[in-house]
């Protein structure tokens, strides 16, 4: 379970309270908000809540506010807006530098066999490099091992826009312990949907019906802005189920 402290930006971090693995080999993993100098400094960037893992030796800073800062191996989902003959532009967020997607960045891609993706079409990608000095590149396989891995074009379905914070948050191994959020696992055992949750704020979601998938986008929009805890959840969820 993650510890939590309050910091703002230019803070920094002790090392007394930084995380203390089981595997002495485990490197520490710095998240958003953080600047390391060389050799032991930690500075924060970011105002929010310091959040702790000592099981994944984790350190981040949680914030809901701000704009969204590409990281690599973050896990995005990204909106088509153009293509050249190399490369489609995709938006992360309306509000930055397109990221760059190789149009053979999928599985298995050929130029015969890659995939005709168009304007609005909908991917998901992990970033791969990411720089304030160049745009992001981004691509929808694992460069280790050549395999999808849940990735690429997520077809049909809905986009729900939620914080970077609930994004996070969603995208920690164990949500409900991790991050604190049951919901989408209570949901899974009452409606049958599939997922997909971008570091960037953004959350795909595709049921069985448009209705079942709008119950979906509206209990991560009621947790998100309302703060809902676990036993909150569970009461929304019953809720819901019930409107169905």
């Amino acid at each position: 379970m993650a510890s939590t402290t309050l910091v703002f930006p230019g803070e920094t971090v002790s090392q007394d309270i930084l995380p203390i693995p089981s595997n002495p080999n485990l490197p520490l993993k710095l998240g958003p908000g953080l600047r390391h100098t060389p050799p032991s400094t930690i500075t924060t960037t970011l105002a929010g809540s310091l959040r702790i893992d000592q099981k994944r030796n984790a350190i981040w800073v949680e914030h809901n506010s701000g704009r969204y800062i590409p990281q690599p191996n973050d896990l995005v989902i990204a909106t088509i807006h153009h293509s050249s003959t190399d490369y489609y532009m995709c938006a992360l967020t309306p509000h930055m530098a397109f990221a760059l997607l190789p149009q053979l960045a999928f599985e298995g891609a050929t130029k015969k066999t890659r995939p005709q993706l168009t304007h609005g079409s909908l991917v998901y990608a992990r970033v791969i490099t990411a720089s304030k000095y160049t745009e992001p590149e981004i691509a929808c396989y694992n460069p280790s091992t050549g395999k999808s891995e849940g990735m690429g074009e997520l077809k049909g379905g809905m986009l729900f826009d939620v914080s970077l914070g609930l994004a996070r948050r969603l995208l920690m191994k164990e949500q409900w312990e991790e991050g604190g959020v049951a919901l989408l696992e209570l949901l899974g055992e009452k409606v049958g949907f599939e997922v997909a949750v971008g570091r960037n704020g953004r959350v795909w979601v595709r049921a069985e019906s448009v209705r079942e998938t709008l119950v979906v986008g509206r209990a991560l929009r009621e947790v998100d802005e309302g703060g809902l805890g676990v036993e909150g959840q569970e009461r929304l969820v019953r809720r819901l189920v019930r409107e169905l």
